[in-house]
């Protein structure tokens, strides 16, 4: 774990806040000059705490109105069986996340669909030729409540 002072926390959580803010603008607000600034983002950035900058859509404004979390429970737990599953779960677009779970469950999936109907073939589809599975549970998002990073008290 990287030790991070004060001034490094703020710049994280500047930019957690807006990825797209200015060099400048986080200067101003960590009261750094530009090029301090920018020097303390880049090493951020290298030790692979910042691993990348991302735009957050709403996903029911670009015509996908349902959210699945789907848990999958493999037939086994080979090294060969979790790679073979995870390769495969890569290439499926509507999975936008994979995460390996502890638990009764090996893996939870986040899926976006149109609607009830588009997920179906999305399952008929694809997530039931996914290799490996055992079971695989799916459970409809309602609604969010929150979804946020970390704060930067915490680390």
């Amino acid at each position: 774990m990287s030790k991070l002072d004060k001034i490094d926390k703020t710049i994280l959580s500047v930019l957690q806040e807006d990825a797209r803010i200015t060099n400048l603008d986080i200067a101003k607000k960590v009261g750094l000059s530009a090029s301090a600034c920018l020097r303390r983002v880049t090493s951020l950035e290298k030790s692979g705490i910042i691993q990348s900058y991302n735009a957050e859509f709403d996903l029911s404004k670009l015509g996908h109105d349902v959210l699945v979390l789907v848990r999958i429970t493999l037939q086994g737990q080979s090294a060969a069986m979790m790679s073979e599953f995870e390769e495969a779960a890569k290439q499926i677009p509507q999975i936008l996340a994979c995460f390996l779970i502890a638990g009764e469950e090996d893996y939870l999936l986040r899926i976006a669909a149109k609607d009830v109907t588009d997920f179906g073939k999305i399952h008929a589809n694809y997530l039931s030729a996914l290799p490996n599975v055992l079971r695989m549970e799916s459970n409809f998002v309602l609604r969010p409540v929150f979804n946020r990073g970390l704060d930067a008290n915490t680390f």
